[in-house]
């Protein structure tokens, strides 16, 4: 599968499973607002999801893919097939036992976590309550990783990227049912959280039994490929899972603030989610081992064209989602969120925590693409480095930040460290001289910010003159209201596009429909005018 036909599979699930995590967040700020029980509920979601970056989803796919393709090419199938079943059977070794662990300290580990809930005991109990119910999540959703892995091994994205949507279906329908039974809401979502791990696990299971690729169950045997594998695990955990770390730390400084900190971080995240998991999912998923293989094949000037390409299509998209965030951040809440339970207050609130967000989403998608370089060359101690740096960096904003600031603070200093970590990733590749790119980017970067400069300005005036006369309380008229706001921007954004020569028309309309996707970032690009630089 090429680059463009893979990204495009994975972008368009995500996209689905995202329109389904809105309408599960939607739902869950109507039944619980932003109060006792969502603070308790999202610090439980938190900690599985910690260590799902840690052990799980992100490390697997810095460590396995690339070990995996290589055992493939160089041994075949079965040879794969076993690495892949030893290596499910001693990452369960491992995870069963820590969880059960996990789940027995839980009210210590709470202390750690969430140290604000101490003097609100009621807040305290539902939150060890919640986490102990939710953390099995994380034994089933790594062995979701690893078909995961084996399947995007194999050139099969679709599986994988749908496996989440389970996820919002499963919680959402939780939410209906503890509505129409007369259930506990909060305590019901974290049922459905425990019960979504294990529909994703038995789709993937299915997946990669439909695709001849089943998994077999072995002893746990440390061969040196798995040797290698949980070597590489664990570096590549802290490097993959950064973004998680920095949301745990947000985490513990908002649990010491006023109850409410802790969702309005969490929702505002929620949407910044957006473009994170359309575009930097979707790239971090196909660009791996697409790249693996030409490093391992020798073909640098490839592997170069791959990373323009992915590079073009985070700023192309990364670029207007940081300004529409931004900028249309009350819209947006207020459309989505501020329903039920949930106030105007915490619209306000939530918006300022979104914009802060925001700023951080180009930094964040161009960190997968620079990873990427170095964990296809099989360097995982390198980003690893850096993402310690970027941790230390967000600790010191966010406590700097936290006190004249607040949930603000936190979400600017994650944004900060996210910028802090790409330029350290830039950097590191240059001194490697690694040629990233090919020689036309800087000029198609140059004209990306032109585009996106001139969609936020139309955002600006948009949203001073016109939102506050067309929107209305009506939740139809408030949804036509947002839609025309951000169509307009779009529409202005790509024949701002088209006229730059970034993205002709027809590309445009091959990527709307989806045909063709591969040759919207495939085309010969501009050729450099004189001062530029060669490579980045």
């Amino acid at each position: 599968m090429s680059f463009g036909r893979a990204l495009a599979t994975v972008s368009g699930l995500t996209l689905l499973s995202r329109i389904g995590g809105f309408i599960r967040d939607s739902l869950t700020a109507v039944f619980l607002g932003a109060g006792m029980e969502a603070d308790a509920f999202f610090v439980a979601q938190r900690l599985p999801n910690l260590f799902r970056s840690l052990f799980a989803e992100g490390a697997f796919s810095a460590a396995f893919v690339p070990l995996y393709t290589i055992e493939h090419e160089r041994h075949g199938e079965e040879a794969a097939q076993r690495f892949a079943g030893q290596a499910l059977m001693a990452l369960l070794a491992f995870l069963l036992p820590f969880s059960i662990l996990v789940m027995f300290w839980m009210p210590k580990l709470m202390l750690i976590l969430a140290p604000g809930f101490e003097h609100d005991p009621q807040k305290f109990d539902l939150a060890v309550r919640f986490s102990t119910i939710t953390f099995p999540y994380l034994a089933l959703i790594s062995v979701t990783a690893l078909q995961t892995g084996v399947l995007n091994a194999r050139g099969r994205f679709g599986p994988g990227a749908a496996a989440p949507i389970a996820l919002n279906l499963v919680l959402i329908a939780g939410m209906l049912l503890a509505q129409f039974f007369g259930w506990d809401v909060a305590l019901t979502l974290a049922w459905a959280v425990t019960v979504s791990g294990a529909v994703q696990c038995v789709w993937l299971a299915i997946s990669c039994a439909r695709a001849r690729l089943a998994i077999p169950l072995l002893k746990p045997h440390f061969g040196e490929a798995v040797r290698k594998l949980f070597h590489r695990i664990g570096p590549g955990a802290v490097g993959a899972g950064a973004a998680q770390i920095n949301l745990l730390v947000s985490t513990i400084l908002a649990s010491t603030l006023p109850t409410g900190a802790v969702s309005y971080l969490f929702y505002a995240d929620r949407l910044n989610q957006l473009p994170l998991g359309i575009i930097g999912i979707a790239v971090a998923t196909t660009l791996l081992p697409l790249l693996t293989r030409h490093i391992e094949a020798g073909e640098e000037d490839q592997a170069r064209r791959l990373n323009s390409r992915a590079i073009v299509f985070c700023l192309a998209l990364g670029l207007p989602a940081t300004l529409g965030l931004s900028l249309l951040a009350t819209p947006i809440i207020q459309t989505l969120f501020q329903h039920g339970a949930f106030t105007a207050e915490d619209t306000k609130a939530t918006a300022q925590v979104l914009a802060a967000y925001a700023l951080g989403v180009p930094a964040f998608l161009l960190v997968k693409v620079f990873a990427a370089g170095f964990f296809a060359r099989h360097d995982t101690k390198t980003p690893v480095r850096i993402a310690l740096i970027a941790i230390g960096a967000n600790i010191a904003g966010a406590v700097l930040l936290v006190g004249p600031m607040g949930p603000v603070g936190i979400a600017l200093a994650s944004s900060l460290a996210v910028w802090i970590n790409a330029a350290f990733l830039l950097r590191r590749l240059r001194q490697k001289r690694i040629q990233l790119a090919e020689a036309t980017l800087p000029v198609l970067i140059r004209k990306l910010i032109l585009c996106a400069l001139w969609m936020g300005l139309l955002c600006l005036a948009l949203d001073h003159f016109l939102w506050d006369r067309i929107s209305a309380p009506s939740l139809i008229q408030e949804i036509l209201a947002l839609s025309a706001l951000i169509g307009a921007s779009s529409l202005a954004y790509g024949v701002a596009l088209h006229f730059s020569g970034v993205v002709r028309g027809q590309d445009i309309w091959r990527l709307l429909v989806r045909r063709g996707f591969q040759k919207t970032l495939a085309r010969p690009t501009p050729q450099p005018v004189a001062g530029d630089r060669p490579h980045i």
